[in-house]
């Protein structure tokens, strides 16, 4: 650019000092002339082009070290990040493997529970059908006018045999008579039949005081009347005097009001209630599997 514009002053210079030139020559520097100027003016707009070039490529060159610190800071960021997220995974992973022992070994014993529990429930369910079989069994046995003087109930899972007084014993007496010996024998069969039951005897009376000598209040009658009749079972019929148990509960059991005739006669009675033996589902409850608490 400085060679150029040195050319266009010594062909000004020319110009002006010469004088004697021609037309054609002046001519062809007036046309020199006008060539350089254009490539002066080319230069000077290239060389501005290339200026602002320069510039937006330092701008851009600014921006991209800026971008590339924004992104080296993000870059750490991101790591930060990650270490930290990598550090809960590892922790979350190993909460979860405790956990996953711990519930593990929560379904162990629930399933244990559950096993202990069916056992319970085939027990029940053993014991509810010998009960009703024994129930069943007692009714066939009984002619038709005992049963007018014997209710027969399995209530959840015992059998209640509800003896009248007037069938078994005289009145105000806690003797057995000799026409319930009849339906004692037939209660006694069946009792000894099913030899993994409990018997207990229970007397019941109304609420009139008894007047007999040596017999103080209705629980001394109730509790006779029910030892009378475990000693018939016993002596008389061969019952094993270890599966029974004779009680009294007076008139303080009442299934009727005692208001009326009807009521006093429901309620003087004798139960003889059979269970199954509680030392069998004792042993169930020995062998529950015990709950961890580790």
């Amino acid at each position: 650019m400085k060679h150029s514009v040195f050319s266009l002053s010594v062909l000004t210079v020319c110009i002006l000092f010469t004088s004697c030139v021609s037309k054609k020559q002046f001519a062809g520097l007036q046309s020199d002339y006008n060539k350089l100027q254009t490539e002066n003016s080319d230069l000077r707009k290239s060389y501005q082009d290339t200026k602002e070039q320069l510039v937006e490529s330092r701008t851009n060159a600014k921006s991209l070290e800026d971008r590339l610190a924004e992104a080296r800071r993000n870059n750490e960021e991101i790591r930060s990040s990650y270490a930290a997220l990598q550090g809960s995974l590892d922790k979350s992973l190993q909460q979860n493997s405790q956990g996953n022992i711990n519930i593990s070994k929560l379904v162990d014993e629930i399933n244990a529970s559950n096993r202990f529990i069916k056992q319970l429930v085939e027990t029940k369910t053993k014991s509810d059908s010998l009960n009703l079989v024994l129930s069943n069994n007692l009714t066939r046995s009984l002619s038709r006018e005992e049963l007018k003087e014997v209710d027969i109930q399995v209530l959840k899972g015992v059998v209640y045999i509800s003896l009248a007084d007037n069938m078994l014993y005289k009145s105000g007496s806690y003797e057995v008579n000799e026409r319930a010996g009849e339906t004692l024998s037939k209660i006694a069969k069946i009792i000894m039949d099913y030899k993994d039951y409990d018997v207990l005897i229970e007397g019941n009376t109304d609420t009139d005081p008894i007047t007999r000598a040596n017999i103080r209040n209705n629980w001394d009658l109730s509790a006779l009347r029910a030892s009378s009749v475990v000693q018939v079972l016993q002596n008389s019929y061969g019952v094993d005097p270890k599966r029974l148990t004779a009680a009294g509960r007076g008139e303080f059991n009442p299934i009727a009001d005692n208001n009326s005739a009807l009521g006093k006669q429901r309620n003087r009675r004798t139960q003889i209630i059979i269970t199954p033996k509680l030392d069998q589902f004792m042993e169930l409850i020995d062998k529950a599997p015990e709950s961890s608490n580790k």
